[in-house]
């Protein structure tokens, strides 16, 4: 005796099957929706996604086309997250995130070790670069080392966690000045270029090359750098490197909520 499914098929024919479009990713990559997981809740993400961290409403139209949706599609995800509390929809039609999306933020942030996330990234870009990798944050007018990896090539710890520099000598210190609004030409040129480099600044055989770590709504948290003798890393090595810590800064800012975004190509 045919089945439900089979009497159904031959009545009204095949099911139509759901429509995958390719997708552009954050990084700018392009991927079939649906390939690496459940097909309804990557559609699901990119509605929460379609949020900016200042923005606290988005009409549909808005929303759909961040998410890369057909407008019905959206409605209809947007319908559901809402009843689960993570969406509210205004009287006017906009939307905004729900109770439950704030429940999530907060016990992330209660949970979250910035030393758990950050060291695996730092120890990424060590074994990428061949170089030593650290992650500063400003004190005053002090940078301090809180988490670093050391370059395998390195014979002793030449930096520990905890060791304080001046914020005007070395590529990190720089960069926290530049993100933090110091004037002058040098810190427009680094905000221009996402990065900078020194060599012989902090001390006669130091070199580094750093870029800006931000937080929740572009909060300036540090700098994450490549550092070795000079020797050795020349400034031809140093702009090779650049791209490899931007992508990490870009990375560690993603885990501790915030955006890295080069201003403009140098």
């Amino acid at each position: 005796m045919p089945n439900l499914q089979s009497r159904f098929i031959h009545r009204n024919g095949p099911m139509p099957r759901t429509r995958k479009a390719t997708v552009t990713g954050r990084g700018g990559s392009t991927a079939v929706e649906g390939q690496h997981g459940v097909l309804a809740v990557e559609r699901a993400v990119r509605i929460l996604r379609a949020f900016g961290s200042t923005e606290r409403y988005l009409p549909l139209a808005v929303m759909s086309e961040r998410a890369q949706l057909h407008k019905t599609t959206a409605l209809r995800i947007a319908r559901t997250l809402a009843h689960a509390d993570f969406l509210v929809q205004r009287e006017d039609g906009n939307w905004r995130l729900g109770p439950a999306a704030g429940w999530l933020g907060a016990h992330y942030q209660q949970t979250f070790d910035v030393n758990d996330a950050v060291t695996p990234l730092l120890r990424e870009l060590a074994r990428e670069t061949g170089e030593s990798a650290s992650l500063f944050v400003r004190e005053g007018d002090l940078r301090t080392c809180l988490l670093r990896v050391e370059s395998a090539s390195e014979e002793r710890a030449v930096v520990h966690p905890g060791t304080s520099f001046p914020l005007a000598k070395g590529a990190p210190g720089r960069v926290i000045l530049a993100f933090s609004g110091q004037p002058g030409s040098l810190y427009e040129e680094i905000r221009r270029r996402g990065f900078h480099l020194a060599i012989r600044e902090r001390a006669a055989e130091a070199a580094s090359v750093a870029a800006p770590v931000f937080g929740t709504n572009w909060q300036l948290l540090g700098a994450i750098s490549v550092s070795g003798p000079a020797a050795r890393l020349t400034e031809a090595r140093l702009r090779a490197h650049a791209a490899a810590v931007m992508e990490t800064a870009r990375r560690a800012s993603q885990l501790l909520g915030g955006t890295f975004i080069r201003s403009l190509p140098r």
